[in-house]
Parts: structure tokens; sequence; C-alpha cells
């Protein structure tokens, strides 16, 4: 209940502190937000933009509100996101530009899911090296994120390099392997509907099957999982694992859905970018939609404002840093606060 109140405030809070990011920037408060607007729902273009910009937000969010409900606090997301491109492009270069070609539409399935078990094994190695080495996941998933882009930068240059060799990129996917898009014109595609429905399956897996239940009660309270005699290693490390997955995931959505290729660049800070989605979405999936929308229209609307100041993209940045301070502090204050008793 308290997630859902701190999510029905979020967006006045959210405003309020984009109008005084705005002012600290000395930029015109009302001209800078009819920018914002117009580059984020102005029309069916920014509309396109903004749910692609969601996308990645929202499956990387999700990914961290698996883990955190464990109370495993994996900031490996960047990591997860990058393996599982990794693993992705692996198999594009054997299906897609090997000798044994595959139909685009088995190739599609065989890249998506080979980045969603990239991530997944990647997440799964750091919740491995908590329960056996007593390794903290916060360092673990910290490191493995360096590890993760010094991988990249290796196979970029290496042995998924592009066939000429003259640059540190992947071979550029066909458009009959990469996902369908509503129009030409669009940067929409079907990846964008892929993380709403996944949202709703998080829900259900969370709030709706026993699994789920064991991993939430596994965060709130190891001495009550282990009264009720679950397996809370067990637990811990399935939820690292689903939250890789869903990291790789997004990894692979970017990379069928607009990248198309893996560079250096491939990531552009997602995965660290899921986690306030995830922590101003409340924890909860459903609520994690509308903070990566908000955000994702930020980004999108932010792409004008740089067209006119010196600003652009640097104040979603700012204001999704203070937004979570805000919701740390709003939440440690209502925590503390004594609840009444019900008459």
């Amino acid at each position: 209940m308290k997630s859902v109140i701190r999510a029905a405030i979020f967006p006045i809070g959210l405003l309020a502190i984009l109008v005084l990011t705005l002012v600290v920037f000395r930029l015109p408060v009302l001209d800078s937000l009819k920018l914002l607007i117009s580059g984020s729902a102005g029309d069916k273009f920014a509309w396109s933009r903004t749910a692609v910009k969601s996308t990645p937000l929202l499956l990387t969010g999700l990914g961290m509100v698996v883990a955190w409900r464990a109370g495993m606090y994996n900031i490996g997301g960047e990591g997860q996101f990058i393996v599982g491109g990794i693993f992705g492009a692996t198999v594009a270069k054997f299906s897609v530009f090997g000798l044994t070609r595959f139909p685009s539409w088995l190739s599609t399935i065989l890249i998506l899911a080979a980045c969603v078990v990239g991530g997944a094994a990647w997440a799964w190695l750091a919740g491995w090296l908590y329960l056996r080495r007593g390794v903290e996941v916060v360092i673990s998933t910290i490191l493995l994120n360096f590890v993760a882009i010094q991988l990249l930068g290796y196979c970029v240059s290496g042995p998924l390099q592009e066939a000429k060799k003259q640059v540190p990129l992947t071979d550029s996917l066909p458009d009959s392997v990469m996902f369908a898009k509503l129009s030409r014109q669009m940067d929409l595609h079907l990846g964008v509907v892929l993380a709403f429905f996944t949202a709703l399956l998080v829900y259900l897996y969370l709030f709706r099957t026993r699994p789920g239940y064991r991993l939430r009660l596994v965060g709130e309270s190891t001495r009550m999982a282990r009264a009720n005699r679950i397996d809370v290693g067990k637990a811990k490390i399935q939820a690292m694992a689903v939250s890789g997955a869903l990291c790789g995931l997004a990894g692979g959505v970017e990379y069928l859905g607009m990248a198309g290729q893996l560079g250096a660049g491939f990531s552009q800070q997602w995965g660290f970018l899921g986690i306030p989605v995830a922590l101003l979405g409340g924890l909860h999936p459903l609520l994690c939609i509308g903070s990566a929308t908000l955000f994702g229209a930020l980004f999108a609307g932010s792409e004008d404002l740089a067209r006119f100041t010196t600003a652009g993209s640097t104040l979603v940045y700012v204001i999704q840093a203070v937004a979570v301070l805000g919701y740390v502090g709003i939440k440690a204050y209502s925590d503390r606060r004594p609840t009444p008793e019900a008459s």
C-alpha cells in the first residue's frame, strides 16, 4: 500500500524536481517544459521515441525489482545487459552470418534466447560468489560490470568483429532478423510490446505464484523463510538469475530492436538507469511501467531541449539523482512515522 501511495505522488514530485532543476540550470522554465513535452509527446514520432527509450529502462528496472525483492542488491544490470548482447551477437555470428544460416524468424528467437541466458549466467555468477564465497552482491556485481565492459571491447575487436575487420563493431543484422517496426519512419518496434507483457509476467510471478511468494519472503525475513522450510540460498540465487535474465532480455531487445550491431557504446548505461526506475516504481513491476515511461519521456524530450540549450540529456541524470534521493528520504521518513492503529 505504501508503494502505491508513493507512486501516486511521484509524478507531482518529479515535476517539482524538474522545475527546480531547470531553475538551477538557469533555463527558461516554460519554454524548456514546452520543448520537453513536444519532444516526448508532441506527435506520433515523439511518442515512438518515448516508447523506445522507455523499453530498456523498464526491462532493466524489472530486473532490479526481482533481485532487490529477494534482498539481493544487484547493481550489475549494466554488465548483464552487455553480456546478454554478447551472447546474442555470438549466436548471430553463426546463425545469420555463418556457413549454416537459419531462417530469419528462427535466428531472431535464438538470438533473443541467447541474450536472456547470457544475462542470467552473469548474474548467477554474482549469486554464486555471494553464497559460496561470501562476496557481497553489491561489490561483485559492480566489479562484474567492468569485466563485461572489457569483454565487450575484446569481442568487438576480436572474435565478433565485422567481416572486413576495419572497425570495432559486429556485423549489422539484416532487417529480416531485426524486430518488426510499426512504420519505416518510426523506431517503434515489437520489443516495446514485449517489454510491457514482461512487466505483467513479472507481476504475476512475484504476487501470484509460490516461487514469487518465497522470493519476497526471503527478502523480507530470512528467519521467517527458514521457519517455513524455504531454501534461502536457492531462492536468492534464483532471484539473481531471473534478474540477470531480464537485464539480458533488455540487451537483446536493444540489439534486435534498435542497434542491430554491438560496439563499445552498446549499453548507453541502461543497466545503471534501471536502478532509479525500480526504486521510483516502489519495487513494483506494474508501477515501473510508469516510472520507465516518465524517464523515457525525459530522455526523448531532452533531445529537443539539447538543440536549443547546452543542458540536453544532462538534465535527465540530475533529475534522476535528485528524485532517488528524495524517494529515499520520503521512504525513511514514512517508515519511521508511527502507524495509527485501525479503530
